[in-house]
C-alpha cells in the first residue's frame, strides 16, 4: 500500500525528471506543478519542504554545466579529503562514516556466524531495507520491488545468517542521514562484505564530499590506479549500502548523472537534495 510519503516521493521524482529532460527548456512553475497535477502553491510549498530550495534553484544542480564546474572544483576537495583521511569536508564535519571488512571466515561461510537485525524504513527517496550486525550497518537498499524481494536479495547475501526484524540503534542512527537536520548524527559503522578492491573502492566513496560530484577516472586516481576506471566501476555498482556509501556521486566525464541502480531519476534527486543541504550547512 503506498503511503503519503511514498506519493510525495514519486511526484518529486516525476517532476525531477521531467526537468533531466526538458532542462534546456527552463520549464515554468506552472507547467512543472501540471506535470504532476498540483496546483503551482501545493507544488512550490512541497518541493521546497522536500529539498529546501524551489524547483528553480534544483534545476541548477541537475544541469551538466553546473555539474561539470562541480568536478572542476571537486578534484581539489576530493584530493584533499583523499591524502587526510577525512570523511568530508568541513562542511560535513558532524558526520563520520567507519567501514570494517568483515573476517575471511565471515566472508567465506555465507554469515554463518552472524546474527542480522533489520527493518524497513520510510525516506524521502522511498520505502528502505536496512540490516546491521554488532558491528555496523551491513546492508541498505530501496524496497522498490517490495519487501519480500528485498529480503530475498539480503538472504542472498549472508544465506547463512540467523536473522531478526529488529530496528536496533546502529540503524536508528544512521537513519538520520535522511532527516535535514544533521546534528542528530553520530559515528555511523559499517560492516561490509567485499573484496579487498571493492572495500578500498567503498573507503574512497566515503571521502567524496556531500554535495560534491566525481567520475570513475578520478576514484581510480584516488586509489594511485587510473588505468582502473572499469574495476572501479564495477566496486561501484556493487555497493552493498546505498546512500551511505554515496556511489550516487559518480557521475560521467561529461558531467552527465549517467546510471544508478536504483534509477536515474533517483540519484537526480539524491544529488540535488544533496546539493541543498550542503548550501544550508
Amino acid at each position: 500500500m503506498e503511503t503519503q510519503l511514498d506519493t510525495d516521493y514519486n511526484r518529486i521524482a516525476k517532476a525531477i525528471t521531467y526537468l533531466r529532460i526538458h532542462h534546456t527548456e527552463q520549464p515554468s512553475l506552472d507547467r512543472l506543478a501540471e506535470h504532476v497535477n498540483l496546483s503551482p502553491f501545493h507544488f512550490q510549498r512541497m518541493f521546497k519542504e522536500w529539498a529546501g530550495v524551489t524547483p528553480k534553484q534544483f534545476l541548477q544542480y541537475l544541469s551538466i554545466e553546473h555539474a561539470k564546474s562541480i568536478l572542476k572544483q571537486q578534484a581539489s576537495l576530493f584530493d584533499a579529503a583523499f591524502e587526510t583521511g577525512l570523511s568530508g569536508t568541513g562542511r560535513l564535519h558532524d558526520l563520520f562514516i567507519k567501514m570494517e571488512g568483515m573476517t575471511p571466515g565471515e566472508y567465506k561461510n555465507g554469515g554463518a556466524n552472524l546474527s542480522i537485525n533489520y527493518s524497513f524504513a520510510e525516506t524521502a527517496f522511498g520505502n528502505i531495507l536496512i540490516a546491521s550486525t554488532s558491528k555496523g550497518i551491513c546492508y541498505m537498499a530501496f524496497a522498490d520491488e517490495g519487501e519480500e524481494l528485498a529480503l530475498a536479495a539480503l538472504y542472498k547475501l549472508f544465506p547463512n545468517a540467523t536473522y531478526h526484524q529488529f530496528a536496533d540503534t546502529l540503524q536508528q542512527n544512521a537513519l538520520f542521514i535522511f532527516t535535514q537536520d544533521w546534528s542528530r548524527l553520530s559515528e555511523i559503522k559499517l560492516h561490509l562484505k567485499g573484496s579487498p578492491f571493492q572495500l578500498k573502492v567503498w573507503e574512497t566513496l566515503l571521502k567524496v564530499p556531500i554535495g560534491g560530484l566525481v567520475t570513475y577516472g578520478q576514484l581510480a586516481k584516488g586509489l594511485n590506479n587510473p588505468l582502473a576506471s572499469r574495476a572501479v566501476g564495477s566496486a561501484v555498482g556493487d555497493n552493498p549500502v546505498a546512500f551511505l556509501i554515496p556511489c550516487h556521486r559518480v557521475i560521467r566525464s561529461t558531467g552527465e548523472i549517467g546510471q544508478y541502480h536504483w534509477g536515474s531519476h533517483r540519484k537526480c534527486a539524491i544529488i540535488g537534495w544533496e546539493a541543498a543541504k550542503n548550501c544550508n550547512i
